[in-house]
């Protein structure tokens, strides 16, 4: 099953400014998000950030907020019983998804998701966790729940579809 821009919604999990020095290669997380968020923008994909006790952890990285169409406080690691569901675009079934703490609240929410029955992509490039067993774990036992890992470039081009998409050299400039 591929992914299609406009059954697609964007989900990225707690980028947030304390918490990401301490996720490794923390840098290269959001540097997938901005580009993922970049590309959601440009093809109408709306984006949806979640933040873990902001008043706390403080909010999301400045660059993601200004790409984010909402941005969902919680409380709960797995942002479903914060109103993640609730607060949904209607009418799109497929969520890709990024985040931190992979092994937690990105997991905790993927998963839900799943159960709620949405077709869930977990974007590996575009997570973290503080260690990298964790990050890796999670995204195995992802995959084993029934969702699908796959990387920045492969959202960038299923959303495509193909070279002659109006937006092509837009998204080719951001991966390259």
């Amino acid at each position: 099953m591929l992914m299609k821009a406009d059954q697609s919604i964007l989900i990225l999990i707690d980028l947030q400014e304390k918490l990401m020095p301490a996720i490794a290669d923390g840098a290269s997380v959001i540097s997938q998000s901005l580009k993922l968020a970049t590309m959601a923008g440009l093809l109408e994909v709306p984006v949806v950030a979640t933040e873990q006790l902001p008043e706390k952890l403080g909010h999301n990285v400045p660059d993601i907020l200004e790409l984010c169409d909402q941005v969902i406080g919680k409380y709960h690691f797995d942002a479903c019983p914060d109103g993640l569901i609730d607060e949904l675009p209607e009418g799109r079934q497929q969520i890709v998804i990024g985040g931190c703490e992979a092994h937690v609240c990105m997991m905790q929410t993927a998963l839900s998701l799943v159960d709620a029955g949405y077709k869930v992509w977990v974007v590996a490039d575009a997570t973290g966790s503080r260690n990298e067993l964790d990050r890796d774990v999670a995204l195995d036992r992802l995959h084993q729940s029934g969702a699908r890992i796959v990387t920045v470039e492969m959202v960038a081009f299923e959303w495509l579809r193909h070279c002659k998409h109006p937006r092509f050299r837009d998204i080719q400039g951001l991966i390259k």
